[in-house]
């Protein structure tokens, strides 16, 4: 989430900025750089791209110039700023926010939720879960609960991925028969989501289970370019209890084209079946 923006007034617009993490209020024109620096582009990278001059950019980035909404809407797409921060940017440019952030349990998205759970109930026996941009377990159909069957319930409220399977006391972690690889994976994932979305809820949990004593040892690449070839498939082997293990693979999808916070941070993930044993056991 993004932190509480701070209201001050500039003539008779009021002018909202985003307070970062240090508590210093940041205007768009901040907001436009950090997330330019943060995709690794120069100010003449994205002039070029479209269309803008590098002066006018630069003006805009420094608070020489206001810049529409058009123009912060159209860099926010280039840079790929989630939907959430570009209702930051256009707030604090003084402008109303443009994308609605309803909950899954919203009258109106009652249609999106019932598809949602036909998804997953669709995929029985196998795993299928829906989680949020913070990892939250959201919606989930019945084979799903094999993976929660122990937990300590400190971990049921909310189920969180990350925490699930990396905690030390009560998780899957003592389950997990390559929890170095299927560690290193979800590290993977969790980092690359600060990345992108620039979340401090997100820093915050990775910090989390940075600290966990299940993680001593486990290394990940320090830049991101190194995370764009990723292994074909990192299975996840599972103790099911009985002396029987459970390998799956998983698959990410989310929703195209979406106008609303709530949908453009969803994500659908469905376990499959990594070997025959598996598909068996759980049919």
């Amino acid at each position: 989430m993004s932190p509480t923006p701070a209201v001050s007034t500039a003539g008779r617009r009021p002018i909202v900025r985003r307070v970062s993490a240090t508590g210093r209020h940041q205007g768009v024109g901040e907001l436009i750089r950090d997330w330019r620096t943060r995709r690794k582009y120069s100010q003449l990278d994205v002039s070029s791209e479209l269309g803008v001059s590098t002066r006018h950019l630069s003006f805009v980035e420094t608070g020489r110039s206001r810049p529409s909404p058009e123009l912060i809407l159209t860099l926010a797409d280039f840079l790929d700023v989630p939907l959430r921060e570009r209702n930051t940017m256009l707030l604090a440019a003084g402008y109303a926010p443009r994308y609605s952030a309803r909950n899954l349990t919203d009258p109106s998205m009652a249609t999106v939720t019932a598809s949602l759970q036909r998804l997953l109930d669709a995929h029985h026996p196998y795993p299928g879960v829906v989680v949020d941009r913070q990892w939250n377990v959201l919606l989930a159909n019945q084979a799903a609960g094999a993976f929660v069957v122990g937990a300590a319930p400190e971990l049921l409220d909310p189920i969180n991925v990350f925490r699930l399977c990396l905690h030390p006391d009560g998780g899957l972690a003592q389950r997990t028969l390559n929890f170095a690889d299927w560690a290193a994976y979800l590290l993977r994932q969790l980092r690359r989501t600060v990345q992108l979305t620039g979340d401090p809820e997100m820093a915050a949990l990775e910090a989390e289970v940075a600290a966990y004593p299940t993680l001593e040892g486990i290394e990940l690449p320090r830049e991101t370019s190194s995370w764009d070839d990723p292994p074909l498939l990192v299975p996840f082997r599972l103790d099911a209890g009985d002396g029987r293990e459970l390998s799956f693979f998983t698959t990410l999808t989310t929703f195209g084209t979406p106008l609303d916070i709530t949908l453009a941070e969803l994500a659908v993930e469905l376990f499959f079946p990594a070997d025959d044993a598996t598909a068996a056991a759980l049919r």
